[in-house]
C-alpha cells in the first residue's frame, strides 16, 4: 500500500482512543487487504489491532484494583502542598495530573513499545498476581542518552495507572548545607509514601552516585545510603521511577532495588522514519523523501530528529521555491553536529553521485524511482547517472 507508514500513523492515533468504530474499520481493512494478497500489510494490521487491545484491556474496575494493589495512602489533589527546601523555599518536586498526560506511547523502537507494554501488563493484573503469592514490579530504573524520550515514557507508564506523578529532579535537592540533601531525599519520600501517586526521580545520579567516587565527600555518602534506605521503604507504598543519562556513575547497590531496567537507545530507522512524518505534518513530502530524512539523521536522538525536522519545515514553508535538497543542505550547515560526516558529505555530492550513493546504500536501499523523487529529476536521467558512474 502507497504512503503506508502514514496509514499506520493515522490508524495508532485512532485506536489509541478506544472508540469501537474505530476499530471496526481498521479490522475491515485488514480483512480486505488479506483478500487482496496484500500479506504484509494485513500482518502490520493485526499487529495494531493486537497492541490496541492488550491497552484497552484496562476496565475502569481493573484501573481502580490496580491503583489500590499498587499505590496506598491519601489522594493527592491540586490544593495538596508539596514540600520544599528550608533554605530555598523551593519546591523539591511538581506534580502532574493525568488528565493533562499524553495517552498513546511515545515513538520507540518496537522492541522497547513492548517491554513496556509488558511493564504495563504487569501492572493492570496486580491483583491476580497477589492471589497468586507474587507482588507486580514497583521500581523501575529508564537509562540512556538525552533526548530519547526517558521522562516522557516515565509519565506515559503514569498515565497507565491513572495516578498522579510526582516528579522530582534529584540535582534540586542537593544543598551545600551539611545534612540538608539528606533531609531533602527523607522528605520528598514521606510526601509520596503519603499519597497515591507515582514517584518519578529524574536526574537520579546526581544523588545516586557510586559512594567510592573519590571526588566525593562524605555527605553524599551518606546521601546515597539515605536513598537506598527510602527507595527500599517504599517499596510496599508505591511505584517509583528513576531516570537517568549516566547509568556509568549509579551505585552498584541502586541496580539491585530496581526490579525493572529499561534502556531507551536512540531511534533504530523505521521509529525516525514515524518521527519524521510525525514533525513534518501537515507539510507533505513524499515517503521517499521522508526515507530520505531518517536516513540522515541516523545517531540523532528523537528530541535531535524533532528540532532538525522543525528546522527542515520552516525552510520549505518560508522558501516555497527552494528545492528539498537544498533546504536540507542549508539546515545542515547550522545543524553540523547532529549529524554525522558520512551522511553530511554525501548530501553535498554533486546530484549524480548522490544518486550513486543513494542506490548503493546498504542499510535502506533507495531505489531508482525513490532517487527521482528525492532530487526532483526524472527516472531516464537518473538511470543514466547510475549506468554511467
Amino acid at each position: 500500500m502507497e504512503h503506508f507508514h502514514i496509514v499506520q500513523a493515522l490508524i495508532r492515533a485512532a485506536l489509541a482512543t478506544g472508540n469501537p468504530a474505530v476499530r471496526r474499520q481498521v479490522e475491515r481493512l485488514r480483512d480486505a487487504s488479506r483478500e487482496g494478497a496484500d500479506s504484509k500489510t494485513a500482518k502490520s494490521l493485526d499487529g495494531m489491532l493486537a497492541q490496541a487491545a492488550r491497552a484497552s484491556e484496562i476496565a475502569p474496575s481493573r484501573i481502580t484494583q490496580s491503583k489500590q494493589a499498587l499505590s496506598a495512602g491519601e489522594t493527592l489533589t491540586s490544593n495538596t502542598p508539596v514540600p520544599v527546601d528550608k533554605e530555598t523555599a523551593m519546591p523539591l518536586a511538581d506534580v502532574v495530573f493525568p488528565d493533562i498526560l499524553q495517552a498513546e506511547m511515545p515513538v520507540f523502537d518496537a522492541s522497547l513499545a513492548r517491554a513496556a507494554q509488558t511493564m504495563v501488563r504487569e501492572w493492570q493484573h496486580a491483583e491476580v498476581l497477589a492471589a497468586a503469592g507474587v507482588a507486580p514490579a514497583r521500581t523501575c530504573l529508564i537509562y540512556g542518552p538525552p533526548g530519547t524520550g526517558k521522562t516522557t515514557l516515565a509519565l506515559w507508564l503514569t498515565k497507565q495507572l491513572g495516578l498522579p506523578a510526582v516528579v522530582a529532579r534529584l540535582d534540586g535537592l542537593i544543598s551545600s548545607f551539611l545534612g540538608t540533601t539528606a533531609r531533602n531525599v527523607g522528605n520528598l519520600f514521606a510526601f509520596a509514601n503519603r499519597y497515591r501517586c507515582v514517584l518519578i526521580l529524574d536526574e537520579f545520579d546526581a544523588v545516586a552516585k557510586v559512594r567510592d567516587d573519590p571526588h566525593e565527600v562524605g555527605e553524599i555518602k551518606r546521601v546515597v545510603n539515605a536513598l537506598l534506605q527510602n527507595v527500599d521503604g517504599r517499596r510496599t507504598l508505591g511505584v517509583t521511577i528513576a531516570i537517568t543519562n549516566h547509568e556509568s556513575l549509579l551505585d552498584p547497590a541502586i541496580w539491585r532495588r530496581f526490579e525493572i531496567q529499561l534502556q531507551v537507545p536512540r531511534p533504530a530507522l523505521q521509529a525516525r522514519r514515524e518521527i519524521v512524518h510525525m514533525h513534518l505534518t501537515p507539510h507533505e513530502l513524499g515517503e521517499p523523501a521522508e526515507r530520505f530524512v531518517a536516513w540522515l539523521t541516523e545517531g540523532m536522538s528523537g528530541s535531535e530528529i524533532e528540532t532538525f525536522v522543525t528546522g527542515l519545515k520552516k525552510r520549505l514553508v518560508i522558501g516555497a521555491d527552494a528545492h528539498f535538497v537544498d533546504a536540507l543542505r542549508d539546515l545542515v550547515l547550522v545543524s553540523a553536529g547532529r549529524i554525522s560526516v558520512a551522511h553530511r558529505e554525501a548530501l553535498f555530492l554533486e546530484p549524480p553521485e548522490l544518486a550513486q550513493r543513494l542506490v548503493e546504500e546498504r542499510e535502506l536501499p533507495f531505489s531508482q524511482s525513490d532517487v527521482s523523487a528525492i532530487l526532483g529529476k526524472d527516472k531516464g536521467t537518473i538511470s543514466r547517472w547510475v549506468r554511467a558512474a
